[in-house]
């Protein structure tokens, strides 16, 4: 009774198989590794299709940022096939196969929610190890569009839940009931959001309806799961339009908690819609994006706001840029677990601000040494596009950095000539004061 219930209510029994003449995927454009690790599972005797992400992207004509595979044998069936595998995670039982740099993430297929199943008391699933057939699986699947299986051997799409339709309409609609999936995790909500500026469209009214009130669920979910849907987010080639639909579904609050205040701040909102204008240029052009910088980007208005008030408060320029520095990042890591490396190439790019006001010649060479001058060098450039610095310097720098060494020195010596009094000349010097001898007393001085 229950299999019935399950089938009439999430779709047909049989899936649509659909022809590559219809999907229009081109086999050549599948990562042949992806490809490899479907027929040696199928050569074995086990289902194994190319699913999800890969799939959605290649029939929307979007180049596939990595390629997952789902099979019916389980993680201990995988491993021994594969020469570079390893099982990973708990909540989410998976293999890695690992082909030098790139990765193919190999999972079983997994069956929809049951009372069996692991959740906390907001309904959100802490473990999903119950492994299923192919059909189960797709009924497990977030979105439609999702839900798309990708065989080589045939290069047919399995398409149970209508997927192909919604993705040609560009519409993002979830399985089952939207209240019920997104309790079960989430990250959905976000995720919904992220597909629908990713493809240019909308998402359908019955998925939209439940997130502005179910928006508080996002607080539920673990730091580091968020820290890495932001970074989907914004380096998605549409992050501005994410952060704008973010802003109005009230779903910003456990991603950047700090965002109404900076979009709020004089310049703020153009800074960021600078930010990120630059970094979806980058990734529509195939560049890779440093989260790093990114997030330096986002946060930077708060620090800067900061940093001027411990100086106003008589802190000196450094000290005050510190004590900035800390009380946001203390603030943000709260919500968002960016990663300590992260972390400290922020601190580098905005500590490094200061110290472009001297041009002079030792400090600018050793400028040119810092490992994250260049990084630190565009951040100046986006200052100086916002109006925060003068263009004139932040050019210099640019040049600076592109120049030859020879042409490094006549700069920097140019510098000096032209503007000592601002790079190069010291300052006048004080008189030491000079120290009275302990035995002189109020005796008139010596003969000597």
């Amino acid at each position: 009774m229950l299999k019935k219930f399950v089938q009439r209510l999430f779709g047909p029994r049989k899936p649509q198989r659909i022809p590559a003449s219809q999907h229009g995927i081109d086999r050549r454009n599948v990562s042949r590794h992806a490809i490899k690790v479907c027929e040696v599972l199928q050569q074995h005797g086990y289902e194994a299709y190319i699913v999800g992400g890969a799939v959605r992207d290649l029939i929307a004509g979007v180049e596939p940022k990595d390629f997952d595979v789902a099979t019916s044998a389980t993680p201990e069936q995988i491993q021994p096939l594969f020469r570079r595998a390893r099982i990973i995670g708990r909540r989410f039982r998976l293999v890695h196969v690992v082909f030098g740099a790139e990765i193919i993430e190999t999972s079983t297929f997994r069956a929809p929610s049951s009372e069996a199943q692991t959740t906390d008391e907001h309904g959100r699933i802490l473990r999903d190890n119950v492994f299923g057939t192919l059909q189960e699986d797709a009924i497990r699947r977030d979105f439609t569009l999702n839900a798309l299986y990708y065989d080589p051997s045939t290069e047919e799409v399995v398409d149970y839940h209508h997927g192909v339709p919604d993705l040609k309409k560009r519409m993002v609609r979830i399985i089952g009931d939207p209240a019920l999936r997104y309790r079960e995790d989430p990250v959905r909500m976000l995720r919904a959001v992220r597909f629908a500026a990713k493809l240019n469209g909308h998402i359908e009214a019955a998925t939209l309806a439940p997130i502005a009130s179910m928006a508080k669920l996002i607080e539920n979910v673990p730091a580091s799961r968020l820290f890495d849907e932001m970074l989907k987010l914004l380096t998605c080639g549409h992050a501005m339009d994410c952060l704008r639909q973010l802003r109005a579904q009230g779903l910003h609050h456990g991603l950047l908690p700090m965002l109404d205040v900076v979009l709020e701040q004089p310049g703020g909102e153009r800074f960021v819609e600078l930010a990120l204008e630059r970094t979806d240029a980058r990734v529509r052009a195939g560049k890779s994006v440093s989260p790093s910088f990114l997030f330096a980007a986002l946060l930077w208005q708060q620090v800067n706001a900061r940093w001027q008030q411990f100086q106003a408060r008589g802190e000196h320029t450094i000290p005050a840029l510190s004590l900035a520095v800390d009380s946001v990042l203390d603030e943000q890591t709260e919500k968002l677990a960016i990663q300590r490396r992260f972390v400290a190439d922020m601190r580098d790019i905005w500590f490094m601000q200061p110290r472009f006001e001297r041009r002079a010649g030792k400090l600018a060479w050793r400028m040119l040494e810092q490992p994250r001058f260049r990084a630190a060098c565009d951040f100046l450039q986006l200052r100086a596009a916002s109006g925060e610095v003068d263009s004139v310097l932040a050019q210099w720098w640019m040049d600076l950095a592109d120049a030859s060494d020879a042409e490094r020195a006549d700069m920097i010596e140019e510098v000096a000539q032209s503007r000592p009094a601002l790079d190069s000349t010291p300052g006048p010097r004080k008189r030491r004061r000079r120290r009275r001898s302990p035995h002189s007393g109020d005796s008139a001085p010596s003969a000597a």
